[in-house]
Formats: structure tokens, sequence, C-alpha cells
């Protein structure tokens, strides 16, 4: 790293090389930050392809702030036969086709960069700063070797095309950045290994039938815009009515194509099909033919609890109901983590993944992110996944899924089912530290006034003020700062069926600081009774 490289340098140049740095290097930078010293001055925030220098050779407009804490996914290739350096970006939840989305540059690598180079990612911080994490990335290149005609000196040569990605610059304004650089064929093999065995051990069990396509097409009115009750980052679930077993069901249909939509299949079929409780969403068939996945399960008349709670068509959730629905998600959690042969840690509770029968019961469903663990193994390192919002400071700076993050997230959507509120901030979807739920409730409980964050929608008589009271305890309990501090849902269902007393937490909340070792073992640091939650692992900018 070059001296005195810091802030918009990206620990990459310095003052005496901003044109050319002392080590050939070609990058790709997403900017937030414009240096009137290099930066186009008609853009506010950027993506640029570079070539040895901090002036992008070719550069492009990017709206930063309209993707702020989404999950943002980049692809760099390098086309060594036309020369060319592609780079292309999009997201789960804020992609907008409207928006520039791509970005290329025609340039010789084997003339600009040695025979062996090094591919890395950097990312600095100057006086504004900024939160980057970069979850998981891969890196692939294709060997195509083709005979020469001999020269004069009669050697053979070859002509290599190979995918490069140079340096990626990660100078995102949203907290998580995913950047994969092609599939490694190997996961590719891998996956269908893995879904040949699926396919065989399902054929021979006696639980989840295997459907046509053609007839889960005809159910679903050919999957139809009207049949469509929702949709996801890898697919949609429509409404379908099955003639030969005389009974409504939701039919799941991965995106075509989707490499992630095919690991999710495999993983929720391998975790939902041998799962048997009330509390959970019953998976009756799945469908794997010509690339199309599909999953069947029991239709839901009721839909899902956040369009009951932040929605406007739906009416409100009496108070009674509540209670049911928050006790029947921690009697799901407490099969998967505590009474089933594995543990099961979903690593995506949420609201919308909370389903809602015909009489209100809750039923767990969506385990396409769901791990297997042995009961008595700790937190394991996953990659991070999920929704913000949801997910455990802990688990958002390692990485780490465990028992104690799914408590987290039963935590915070306990607190919704009371207060009627989201965890996200509804107007620009991210989650404001200083305006999270859990903290605005957690203040309200220091100040002895937590019943007041009751859903106004009950209307002052329409709830009891002790289960309230009692709720939003727990929803606090588990959604603690600190992992070592939560309960386990065991010990959270005790108190909420009044079989425990309250537990007693601090009139603040509690910050902790979680570290990561070299051995990947994190660790919870508090210090004067108190600990601060890093909601990321890094606060960097330009």
């Amino acid at each position: 790293m070059p001296p005195n490289s810091a802030g918009g340098f990206l620990g990459l140049f310095n003052e005496t090389d901003v044109l050319s740095s002392s080590y050939p290097l070609v990058h790709v930078e997403f900017d937030t930050y414009t240096n009137t010293e290099w930066d186009p001055l008609d853009m506010a925030s950027h993506v640029g392809i570079n070539n040895n220098s901090l002036v992008s050779s070719s550069v492009t407009s990017w709206n930063a702030s309209a993707h702020s804490q989404d999950i943002g996914r980049v692809v760099i290739i390098y086309d060594s036969v036309r020369r060319n350096l592609s780079v292309s970006w999009t997201y789960d939840l804020t992609y907008d086709p409207k928006e520039n989305s791509s970005l290329s540059y025609i340039i010789d690598l084997s003339k600009v960069l040695p025979s062996e180079v090094t591919v890395g990612f950097s990312a600095t911080s100057g006086s504004v700063t900024e939160g980057n994490r970069l979850l998981t990335w891969e890196y692939s290149s294709d060997l195509e070797i083709r005979d020469i005609k001999k020269s004069q000196d009669d050697r053979k040569g070859m002509i290599i095309g190979s995918s490069v990605s140079g340096f990626v610059l990660v100078t995102f304004f949203i907290v998580l950045l995913i950047v994969f650089l092609k599939l490694r064929k190997d996961h590719i093999d891998k996956a269908e290994e893995n879904l040949t065995s699926i396919n065989e051990d399902l054929e021979r069990g006696v639980g989840p039938r295997k459907f046509a396509y053609k007839d889960l097409a005809s159910a679903a009115n050919n999957f139809s815009v009207d049949r469509k009750l929702g949709e996801g980052g890898f697919g949609a679930v429509y409404k379908g009515y099955l003639n030969g077993l005389d009974m409504m069901v939701a039919i799941k249909k991965f995106a075509g194509g989707s490499t992630q939509g095919k690991r999710e299949f495999i993983t929720e079929v391998k975790v939902i099909s041998s799962l048997r409780h009330r509390n959970l969403v019953q998976l009756i068939g799945w469908c794997h033919e010509r690339d199309e996945f599909l999953m069947v399960y029991e239709f839901m008349p009721n839909g899902s609890l956040d369009a009951h709670l932040f929605g406007k068509k739906q009416p409100h959730l009496a108070w009674p109901v509540r209670c049911k629905i928050t006790l029947g998600i921690a009697s799901a959690l407490l099969y998967l983590h505590e009474e089933w042969e594995q543990c099961v840690v979903h690593r995506d509770i949420k609201a919308s993944n909370v389903m809602l029968d015909s009489n209100f019961n809750a039923k767990l469903g969506d385990f396409g992110l769901a791990r297997l663990m042995d009961h008595e193994v700790g937190p394991q390192t996953t990659g991070l996944a999920g929704t913000f919002g949801y997910m455990a400071p802990e688990y958002i700076s390692t990485g780490r899924a465990s028992k104690e993050s799914d408590v987290y997230s039963f935590g915070v959507v306990t607190l919704e089912i009371v207060t009627g509120r989201k965890s996200v901030d509804p107007r620009q979807g991210r989650v404001e530290p200083e305006t999270s739920l859990v903290e605005r409730v957690w203040d309200l409980y220091g100040k002895g006034e937590v019943v007041t964050a009751v859903d106004e929608k009950l209307g002052s008589d329409g709830f009891d003020e002790t289960q309230a009271e009692c709720l939003m305890v727990v929803g606090l309990w588990c959604a603690h700062p600190d992992r070592n501090s939560r309960p386990s849902i065991k010990q959270a269902i005790q108190v909420l069926n009044n079989e425990a007393p309250l537990p007693h937490l601090p009139t603040k909340m509690p910050v902790a600081t979680y570290h990561a070792s070299s051995s990947s073992t994190a660790t919870s640091v508090s210090s004067g009774g108190a600990a601060t939650a890093t909601f990321s692992s890094a606060q960097l900018g330009r």
C-alpha cells in the first residue's frame, strides 16, 4: 500500500501518482463522493472503469442513494478476444430498468498488466463515512488454447481467453454489496448432484409428491397475473387449484435460469420436506422439469402477516389474534431449534414469511435460506443472507448464523406485531439506527411508557396492558444487541405463558461490539454494563 493513500486515494494511489500508480492496476469503482481533482463534476455518484489512474477511462452515472441498504449484485467480465472489460449491476428490491446498470471499456489487459496479477478489493475513509460490506465474491477463468501457425523459430503460441476482474473498489453508500464473478463450474455440478439426489429421495419417500409441470401450470391458469399472490427475489407465488386433490394450493415458481433460485429450491426441499409441525407451512409437492423448479404448499387464505400489520386493504388484527400469532411463531421456532432431530436455523424470520390460515394460526414458511446444524454446534459461518431490520447485529458483522440470530429476528417480529410498525423505515427502505423499532421501544421501556407503543389501531380499550408489556419486554429481550444476553426460544415461551417472570432489562438499550478473531469465532465485548451494536463490519467512505 502506498504511503499517504487514505481517503480519495483508495489505498492505491497518493498525491505523487494520481495519474499513474507505481504498480500497474485496472479497477472498477463504485464512487459516492466527488473528488473535484479527478472525478467527473457533472455527476454526484458514478461507476467507473479506471486504467492505472484515479481518472476513470469509462464512466456512467449511478443513483447510489436510491439503493441504500439494498443488496447489490455486480458482475465483472473481461473478454480477451474482444478486449472488452464490462461491469453490470443489479439490486434485489430497488432495481429500476430505467437506470444505467452497465459499463464497458475496450482495453488490452495483456499490455497493461503483468502475467501474474492480484485480484482484490479496496475501500477507504475520508471526512465522510459510510458503511461497506462485501458479502461474497467468486472468481473464475476460462482458458481456451488454440494452435497458431508456426513462426520462423518453429515455436507454438497460444491465445488465452480469460475472465479477469481487476480491482473492484467498493465505495458504496449501501451497507451491503454482493460481488460475484461467474459461478464456478464445480459449484454448478455440485448443485446438479444435490438436485438429482433430492429427486431420488423424494420419489422414494412418502412425504411430498412429485407433480408434472403441465398439471401445475393448469392449476394456476398458466401462471397468469391474476393468480399471482406475491413475488420475491427468485420467483413468484401463485394461487392454484388441483383437481386431482380437490384443494387450493400455493405454487412457488422459481425464476427460470436463476442459479440462486435453484439453490433455494434445493435447500427448501431438503429442509422442509422432513419437517412436520402445526406452525410450519406444509409442503405438499414439488416439480423439476426442463430447468423449471416449483414447490406446492398448502394455501393460506389469510395471506401473510405483514399484509395485516402494515397493509391498508386488510382489517387490523384483534389483540387475542396477535397474541396467538406470536406464540405460534415461537412454537415453530422451538420445534426448529430444539425438537427436531437436527437444529434448523431459519435465517429469514420476518413478517412476510409468516402465513395465516383460515383461523389466523401462524405458519412459518420460506426455508430457502435455512441451514441444518447439529444441536451442540455453535454459530456457523453461512454467509450473510436475510432481510435488514430483522438481522442480528453480530450476524451482520460476522456472517455467522445461529439460534440466537433467529431469536433476534423473532424479537423484532414480536415488536412489529404489538406496535404495528415496521422495523425498516418505510420512507427510504433502510434501517435508521436512531429511529429503529427496537431502539424506539427500548427508549419507551426505559421511561416506563412501553405500553404507549401499542398499535394505535387497537384503541385504548382494545388490548390487555399486562399482556402488551409482557410481549414487548420479551421482544426486547430477544432483540438484545448482545447475543449472550438473549433468551433461548424456550425461555421466551415460558415468559409468554406466564411460567417465568419478566426479565429485568437495562433502562437504556445496550450496545455490543462484535469482533471476529483470526479463527472466525465471534466474540461479544461490553463495558460498563452496556454494549454497542455494530450494524456493519466497517465504517468506510471517501
